[in-house]
C-alpha cells in the first residue's frame, strides 16, 4: 500500500495558467447583464466574487484547486485548503461553507484520497467554516481544492485595486515557496527549507486578516500563482506606481541559493514575461528578481494602508510570530510602474 502521491508536472499554484493568457481570454468574454448587487466580478481581476444580499451582508465566492506539490497526501490536503480559503480573507470576509473539488485516478489507493480530504477538512474547521459536500471525478492525475463561500459587510470589502498614493505595502508571509518546492522535486532542497515552506503554506491567512480588521486597509490581495510582482501589477490597476524595497522582502533564505542555481519554475518565467516590462530593477540580484516573480502557493496577504497605521499592524503581526514586513510604497503614476530598489 502506498502512502505518497506521485509528483505532477506542475504542482500547487505553479500549475496556474499564465496571467497573460487569462487576460486575453477574459477580455473576449461577453459582458453579463448589469446587476448592481454584483459588487466584485471577474472583470476586476480580484481574488473572489462578491454579491450583496442586504445592506449588511454580501457573500464572497471563490474556488481553487491544483495538483500536489508535496508527496504527503495529508499535508497536500492542508495546503490546498489553506490556499483556497485565502481568497475569502483577501476580500475581508469570514469563511462559512466549503465544498470539496476532487480529481482522482480510480486505480490509486483510496486511502490517499482519504488523507487528502482529512487535511482539507481540518483547515476548513480551523477557518471556522463547515465542509458541506463536494464533487469528484475520475482523472489521470490527482487534483484537490475547495469551493468556498464567506460573508462580508459590503462597506468593508477589501478590493485589490483600492490603494492610494502614499500608502505603504505590507507582506505577511515569506516568498520563495515555489523555488523551494521545485528544488525539492529534484532532491536539492534541505529538510529545513522544505519544512519552512510547508509551515508557510499550511498557515491560514485568517490570523493576519483578523489583525487587518483593526486598521484602515485600502487594498488587499493574496500572493499566489502570479508572484508578488504579478499581483502587485494588478493592484496598481494602471493608475498608480510603486517602489518595492528589495532589502526588506521576507523570503525563505535557501530560495536565494536555489535561484542562483537556476532551479526555477516555468510559472515564474511566465510571470516575468507577463509583467517584466512594467518593472525596473535597480541594483537587484538575479536571485532576488526570481524570488519576486516566484509563484506562491498559499502565499501571504499583500496589504496597502496608510504609513502611520502600517507600522502598528506589522508590530502586532510580528508579535504573533508572522514574518510581516513593510516592503514598498504606492505613488502617483510614473513612467516606471514598479521600481524595485536594490538590496
Amino acid at each position: 500500500m502506498t502512502d505518497k502521491i506521485e509528483f505532477c508536472k506542475g504542482g500547487g499554484c505553479t500549475a496556474k495558467l499564465g496571467a497573460g493568457v487569462l487576460s486575453r481570454i477574459l477580455e473576449k468574454l461577453p459582458k453579463a447583464p448589469y446587476d448592481k448587487n454584483l459588487l466584485v466580478g471577474y472583470d476586476s481581476r480580484d481574488d473572489a466574487a462578491v454579491y450583496k444580499i442586504s445592506e449588511d451582508i454580501a457573500f464572497v465566492q471563490t474556488l481553487d484547486f491544483f495538483p500536489p506539490m508535496v508527496d504527503d497526501p495529508y499535508t497536500f490536503g492542508k495546503i490546498a485548503a489553506a490556499n483556497a480559503l485565502s481568497d475569502i480573507y483577501a476580500m475581508g470576509g469570514q469563511v462559512k461553507t466549503a465544498l470539496n473539488i476532487v480529481c482522482f485516478p480510480e486505480n490509486m489507493d483510496m486511502n490517499i484520497l482519504g488523507e487528502i480530504m482529512r487535511g482539507g477538512s481540518e483547515k476548513v474547521t480551523e477557518a471556522g467554516g463547515i465542509l458541506a459536500g463536494g464533487h469528484s471525478i475520475a482523472d489521470s492525475d490527482v487534483k484537490y481544492g475547495l469551493s468556498v463561500t464567506g460573508i462580508v459587510q459590503p462597506s468593508k470589502i477589501y478590493k485589490n485595486n483600492g490603494g492610494q498614493s502614499g500608502d505603504v505595502l505590507v507582506l505577511t508571509k515569506k516568498l520563495g515557496v515555489g523555488i523551494v518546492c521545485t528544488a525539492n522535486r529534484v532532491g536539492e532542497a534541505s529538510e529545513e527549507a522544505m519544512a519552512e515552506a510547508i509551515e508557510s503554506m499550511t498557515t491560514l491567512n485568517k490570523y493576519a486578516a483578523e489583525i487587518c480588521r483593526k486598521y484602515n486597509v485600502h487594498a488587499c490581495t493574496d500572493v499566489t500563482g502570479f508572484g508578488l510582482l504579478g499581483h502587485l501589477h494588478e493592484m496598481l490597476d494602471n493608475r498608480l506606481s510603486c517602489y518595492v524595497y528589495a532589502h526588506n522582502i521576507p523570503y525563505i533564505s535557501e530560495a536565494r541559493a536555489h535561484a542562483d542555481e537556476f532551479l526555477l519554475t516555468a510559472a515564474g518565467q511566465r510571470n516575468r514575461n507577463f509583467v517584466g516590462d512594467n518593472v525596473y530593477f535597480e541594483n537587484t540580484s538575479f536571485a532576488m528578481e526570481e524570488i519576486l516573480f516566484d509563484p506562491q502557493t498559499s502565499g501571504g496577504l499583500l496589504i496597502a494602508l496608510p504609513e502611520n497605521e502600517a507600522e502598528k499592524m506589522v508590530k502586532e503581526m510580528i508579535d504573533k510570530n508572522m514574518p510581516a514586513r513593510i516592503i514598498g510604497r504606492l505613488t502617483d503614476k510614473k513612467d516606471i510602474e514598479i521600481l524595485v530598489k536594490g538590496e
